[in-house]
């Protein structure tokens, strides 16, 4: 079986056919090819098929990349239909492949390592071995080739769309950081000159507009500020302008601002045409991920995910998840519940879920998603096709999430488009600008004028006193003044009379009633120190018996040597038991013994009656204490009897 070779070269395909069938299986290959004469001895040059131009080697090249067999290629192997069987080294594994498969040919392609020292003497020589060939030629080729196959693999890429939504929403979120920081220092600096304007534009756009376009708040009344806000906002500035309490600014000050203005206003404007790029772009990239979460959430996702093909390959579990990373691994390590949504988390849909729905519509837009961008990143769709077939699984699955969440919440949802909040409820658009009416000058909180008539009941009046001496007591009875009655500034006796005779009554009923509440308090008192007094004799009398019971009484020797032998024992070791208490004498001469359990035991039934003494002067200090108490309470009674006495007198 013969041996031939295919060399790919920048100038066309080359054949050659080795002299040595076996010359893979050698050993020492590298040295039968180190030299150019032993190259050509054994390598022979049979074909060369030559590219015509450079837009063909470019078709040619990228085929053998792709394991594409080119018609070109297709005519040079045709010569082997002759052949029985045909071995042919090959550089591209694809390639091989791909000759194995033709029908009519019976070629076994080689194309493992052992082909790289053949193919890499071959590429060294090639001018030696393909006559009327010259090494500048080969040169500029292969330059010219590999421009051309590295502009190609840049403008035909793959993802070179994705590379461009991730680079958007990157700079939008960017954009954003800076405009608010660039709009808030705007607000601050131009406040100390007209404060007043932030509150009548919230609008950042509209309120760098007016700055440059108002200028210094002096020119307020000839400005002409109809192109940019309506006519009730432009008057409200101009009122405002007129009684504002800013402090002025020179004009380079003023410049300043306004350059900063300015560029709030062209990043305002880029901001909006890079949101309007990025939709396009997510429509025509991703339209039914579009469709399902929306242009800057499925941008996000992208973003995260590094391209469309590698958010294809995720399942939904994970789309759900993803850019909640670092709160999943932490759930994990801490063995806590894991999260149920990461950047889906911002879609419509899941915002206008409440509570335990949204982890539930999480889950079930992440599949539909995941279905979505399968479609977008595989599915093929003829050229001239409409964005909704296109966009027509992600307008289906839509309508069924948005179905199960209306039976999920039982109520109708929100239009699509519309922002939502964390709590369900559709947001608002921030109002560009708001009137709201200043606070007017009280003129009430001004002094009288002295026309005004007499109020009906003064805020000072003089009382005449009979006893001047008690001054103390008037200071007390200040509260008891307020009751006296005033018509006009003069005072009727009559009603005075009968106030009096009233109170005296009260202050009558009054002591009589405290007279016999402190008797029976201190009736009450008695009777718990007499009960106390008792109980703690009996506890000292309890005591003092326990202790007789407890100490032994004095033995003779000759009682102590007659009982040691019959408790078996020496007389000292009985005599010692004895005084501890282990040894009893009862009433009728027998002897108890007593082990030290026992005796432990008897001890402590013995000392369980100090305790209760202590217990009892406990209670008895608390008694003491609330007594205290409810005499505090009864002191400031005694000082308000005083006062209606001194008012009285």
């Amino acid at each position: 079986m013969p041996l031939f070779i295919l060399s790919e070269t920048s100038a066309g395909y080359g054949l050659f056919k080795a002299s040595d069938k076996k010359l893979l299986e050698s050993d020492n290959l590298t040295e039968r090819l180190s030299t150019v004469d032993k190259i050509v001895k054994e390598v022979k040059f049979k074909e060369f098929v030559k590219f015509d131009s450079a837009a063909t080697a470019l078709e040619e090249i990228t085929g053998l990349i792709e394991g594409k067999i080119t018609p070109k290629l297709q005519a040079l192997l045709n010569e082997f239909k002759d052949e029985k069987k045909v071995t042919l080294a090959v550089a591209e594994s694809k390639l091989g492949s791909s000759i194995v498969k033709l029908p009519e040919l019976n070629i076994k392609p080689i194309s493992d390592s052992t082909t790289t020292d053949l193919f890499r003497a071959i590429r060294q020589h090639l001018p030696e071995l393909i006559p009327g060939m010259l090494p500048e030629n080969f040169q500029e080729m292969s330059l010219g080739l590999s421009h051309s196959l590295s502009r190609h693999k840049l403008k035909f890429s793959a993802d070179k769309v994705d590379v461009m939504i991730v680079h958007a929403v990157n700079l939008l979120d960017d954009l954003d950081k800076e405009l608010n920081t660039y709009a808030m220092r705007v607000k601050e600096w131009y406040g100390w000159h007209f404060p007043e304007l932030a509150k009548i534009l919230p609008d950042n756009l509209s309120y760098a507009r007016v700055i440059v376009t108002l200028g210094m708040r002096g020119n307020a009344p000839n400005a002409d500020l109809s192109e940019i806000l309506p006519h009730e906002i432009e008057t409200a500035v101009k009122a405002a302008a007129d009684i504002s309490m800013g402090t002025e600014i020179g004009d380079e000050d003023f410049e300043n601002i306004k350059l900063l203005a300015e560029q709030v206003i062209q990043y305002s404007e880029y901001r909006k045409q890079l949101s309007e790029y990025l939709e396009n772009r997510m429509r025509a990239i991703s339209p039914n991920m579009t469709e399902l979460v929306g242009a800057l959430v499925g941008a996000r996702l992208i973003a995260h995910a590094g391209s469309l093909m590698s958010l294809a390959k995720n399942p939904g579990s994970t789309i759900q998840i993803l850019g909640a990373e670092k709160a999943l691994f932490r759930a994990l390590k801490t063995k806590h519940a894991t999260p149920k949504y990461g950047l889906i988390y911002h879609a419509s849909l899941v915002g206008q879920a409440s509570g335990a729905n949204k982890g539930k519509m999480a889950r079930q837009l992440a599949s539909k998603v995941a279905l979505g961008v399968r479609t977008d990143a595989l599915a093929e769709f003829e050229d001239d096709a409409d964005d909704e077939t296109r966009a027509s699984l992600g307008i289906l699955s839509r309508a069924k999430l948005e179905n199960s969440l209306r039976l999920m919440e039982g109520k109708p949802i929100a239009s699509k488009g519309v922002a939502v909040g964390p709590n369900g409820i559709p947001l608002a658009a921030p109002a560009k600008w708001d009137v709201k009416e200043a606070r007017k000058y009280n003129i009430d909180a001004d002094g009288l004028a002295g026309d005004e008539p007499s109020a009906k009941r003064p805020l000072i009046q003089e009382v005449e006193m009979e006893d001047a001496n008690d001054d103390e007591e008037e200071s007390e009875g200040d509260e008891e003044m307020k009751d006296a009655p005033v018509q006009n500034g003069t005072s009727s006796k009559s009603k005075e009379e009968e106030k009096k005779s009233k109170k005296d009554k009260k202050s009558k009923k009054d002591e009589e009633e405290e007279k016999t509440d402190k008797e029976a308090k201190k009736a009450a008192k008695k009777a718990k120190k007499e009960a106390e007094k008792a109980q703690k004799e009996a506890e000292e009398a309890a005591a003092a018996t326990a202790a007789k019971s407890a100490t032994p009484k004095k033995l003779k020797e000759k009682d102590i040597e007659r009982l040691a032998k019959e408790a078996g024992m020496s007389a000292s070791k009985f005599a010692r038991r004895y005084e501890k208490g282990q040894v009893k004498v009862t009433a009728d001469g027998k002897l108890e013994v007593l082990s030290k359990k026992d005796l432990k035991a008897a001890q402590a039934d013995a000392e369980d009656t100090p305790v209760k003494a202590k217990s009892s002067k406990r209670k008895h200090d608390a008694n003491e204490e609330e007594e205290e108490a409810v005499s505090k309470e009864e002191k400031p009674k005694k000082k308000k009897k005083r006062q209606s006495k001194g008012v009285e007198a």
